[in-house]
């Protein structure tokens, strides 16, 4: 093996940044970076198609450390690679993504480099890695789409995408369900763009892999429908550059590239000890490291001249080459077809297509109704005819969800321009697959039951930290599922939703609450919505008496009311607004000045301002009662010390619908008796 003196440099450059910060924060992981720069350098400089001076490119391929752990030796390559800074608009600035100051500032607060990578926090990270599985799975979702865009957009004599998407993993990504579960669909539909990069280095926190990780990982891979190829050697820049080059010659299937490593590679303390793993090195075993790799022991972040150079010259030219001549070709695009180039303009800045809402329903007064998840499947597919970025589908639930798009057919193997996305009974990588497609400017869909939810929320939680508007899709909302039980009835899953920073919960009332509803999904950027459905049908309500349902909009609206001020407010969501309103109708028949609001959206409605919000429910009016098929906690928030919840207090149980409503409360008997009492309460 032979290796340039100044790749050695360049690499040495990654592994000392990487310790001098890790010992500067008293934080962090040297170990990984240690043992990978050689891995990462070979791929930045030798094959990753990316322009450091554009980082959002969109035909640029994309790198994930799925290990985010070992963040600083991505930090240390966006540094080194001169990565450009791009604002939150997504305009590049003419200054770093990290400055040098920016990794002395590594784990510090309000830093750019904080501990584990986040998308949309730092430039040049592609996805948010912390959770271990969770990049990897991405990784898959943004396979697909550049596939899929491939199909929409590519013309004869225009390849505007064909990026490949290369992820860096460990031990731990690989121990990880979502991680399995991702390789598996990965393998299903043949993507011949995807390369994960395993480091097989044998060490977890607990000590040796042996403790717990003795499979054959190769073998498991081969069995999920992956090419697998090795690297003996993590220093070995030619076999490295050999196995990149395989995978970009060998198409039509994903490959695995398992290298071998050494952690803290180069340190003199015995390699494998928590302090290579996950501590500081400490000043003697710094000092040593840094005399293995030839450097001044007494340096401090140094980054010798050339190095900077080295990457421009090799990385930096071939990114600016590739990107020129994209952009060129793009111009030809625009004047070959121009609607085409509008709408990938549009795509990149998250817009929705003009006429997206050409043909959303407005569904007639039906006192029988429907599911809110049957008008759901009919708006969405309305949606769909004028949003061709609508990309998605459910984990083996599209019968029970009415998720499948039926203009489209559906993704297959080797076959990836299909808009149905058949997921299989995997809702955690459906999540971050959905997540994957999201960060590439899709808009994509999942779908499961809102008790699945649960299996999912790791990924649903980093769409709301990356800020990405990714579309959770939650049917079987209640205990309305009656017979199935307390098993397959979410009780808790509401109020957990609800607790997650960022993300848009919507539980419409009715099909024309649906329609908003989607209306509302189609205009975010950056947050993420979880939309909950219920699979009994529910009354269509009359808006020529209540009124309309873009008051949905505001997350919460007077649907009907008292004449003069009301002395007791309910509130409902989903389907308990109807049986708000038959409450409504009783209390007032026996002279009780009732309000109804219907409420889908706590979040939505906390936007609003106090004026509006006061208008909805009254400062003056403590006696509120809010009624939800779905645990009382929380509700204490829009209720007040003396208002009162028509809840779940336990979980459900397994019978006929209308038992299971006279057991827990939910009639208007009920509902009347807890609102005079409230009303009384109030009066004390």
């Amino acid at each position: 093996m032979t290796t340039d003196t100044r790749d050695t440099q360049c690499i040495n450059t990654l592994r000392t940044l990487a310790i001098d910060a890790v010992e500067k924060a008293h934080s962090g992981h040297p170990g990984a970076p240690m043992a990978l720069a050689p891995v990462a350098y070979q791929l930045w400089q030798q094959e990753l198609r990316y322009d450091p001076a554009q980082p959002i490119w969109p035909n640029r391929d994309r790198f994930i450390l799925s290990n985010g752990h070992a963040s600083m030796l991505l930090y240390g390559l966006l540094h080194l690679a001169g990565v450009k800074r791009v604002t939150r608009d997504y305009r590049v600035e003419e200054v770093p993504a990290i400055s040098m100051e920016d990794l002395q500032k590594f784990r510090q607060l309000d830093s750019v480099t904080p501990g584990h990578p986040e998308y949309r926090w730092t430039s040049g990270v592609e996805t948010t890695t912390g959770p271990l599985g969770q990049g990897v799975s991405n990784s898959v979702g943004m396979a697909i789409a550049s596939r899929w865009l491939a199909g929409y957009f590519n013309r004869p004599g225009f390849t505007l995408f064909d990026y490949d998407v290369w992820a860096l993993c460990g031990d731990g990504d690989l121990m990880e369900g979502v991680a399995s579960e991702a390789a598996s669909i990965a393998g299903h539909l043949q993507l011949p763009n995807l390369c994960w990069i395993y480091d097989a280095n044998r060490i977890s926190i607990d000590g040796s892999t042996d403790l717990a990780f003795t499979e054959d990982v190769g073998r498991r891979f081969e069995a999920y429908g992956w090419r697998v190829l090795r690297v003996a050697d993590a220093n070995n820049l030619e076999e490295l550059g050999q196995a990149y080059r395989t995978f970009k010659e060998q198409r039509g299937k994903p490959t695995l590239i398992i290298v071998t490593s050494r952690i803290g590679y180069g340190a003199p303390k015995k390699e494998g000890t928590a302090s290579a793993h996950g501590e500081p090195l400490g000043a003697e075993e710094l000092k040593g490291a840094k005399r293995n790799y030839g450097w001044p022991e007494d340096s401090q972040f140094l980054v010798p001249d050339g190095v900077r150079e080295r990457f421009q010259e090799r990385m930096g030219a071939r990114g600016k080459q590739l990107r020129e001549a994209w952009e060129k070709s793009l111009a030809e695009y625009r004047k070959a077809h121009p609607a085409l180039a509008d709408q990938l303009e549009r795509l990149q800045r998250r817009e929705a297509p003009e006429g997206w809402d050409a043909e959303l329903p407005s569904f007639p007064a039906d006192a029988k109704g429907v599911a809110t998840r049957e008008s759901s499947g009919k708006v969405l597919n309305a949606l769909a005819k004028h949003h061709p970025f609508l990309v998605g589908g459910s984990a083996d639930l599209n019968p029970s969800t009415k998720t499948y798009l039926s203009l489209s057919g559906p993704m297959k193997p080797g076959e990836h321009s299909g808009r149905n996305i058949h997921f299989g009974v995997r809702e955690h990588a459906m999540g971050s697959i959905v997540n994957g497609l999201s960060l590439s400017k899709l808009r994509g869909y999942g779908a499961t039951f809102l008790i699945f939810s649960d299996y999912e929320r790791p990924a649903i939680r980093l769409s709301a930290i990356m800020e990405v508007p990714s579309i959770h899709i939650f049917t079987h909302d209640s205990i309305g599922l009656g017979e199935d039980g307390p098993t397959h009835q979410p009780v808790e899953q509401l109020s957990g939703l609800r607790s997650i920073p960022g993300l848009i919960v919507l539980r419409p009332a009715d099909a024309n609450e649906v329609t908003e509803a989607w209306r509302v999904i189609a205009r975010q950027k950056h947050h993420p919505v979880a939309l909950v459905l219920t699979r009994q049908a529910v009354p269509t309500l009359d808006r020529t008496k209540y009124a309309p349902a873009s008051g949905l909009a505001k997350g919460a609206y007077v649907l009907a009311d008292s004449e003069g001020a009301p002395e007791v407010v309910l509130i409902g969501t989903g389907s308990e607004v109807s049986l708000c309103l038959a409450a409504y109708d009783q209390l007032k028949a026996e002279g009780v000045k009732a309000r109804v609001v219907s409420m889908p959206s706590w979040e939505l409605f906390e936007q609003q301002d106090e004026a509006y919000k006061d208008s909805v429910l009254p400062p003056s009016v403590s006696a509120r009662v809010a009624v939800e098929q779905a645990a009382a906690f929380g509700w204490e928030r829009w209720v007040g010390l003396r208002g009162s919840v028509v809840g779940m207090r336990t979980f459900g149980a397994s019978a006929p619908l209308k038992n299971l409503l006279q057991k827990f409360g939910f009639t208007v008997d009920n509902v009347v008796k807890v609102a005079k009492e409230t009303i009384a309460k109030a009066r004390k």
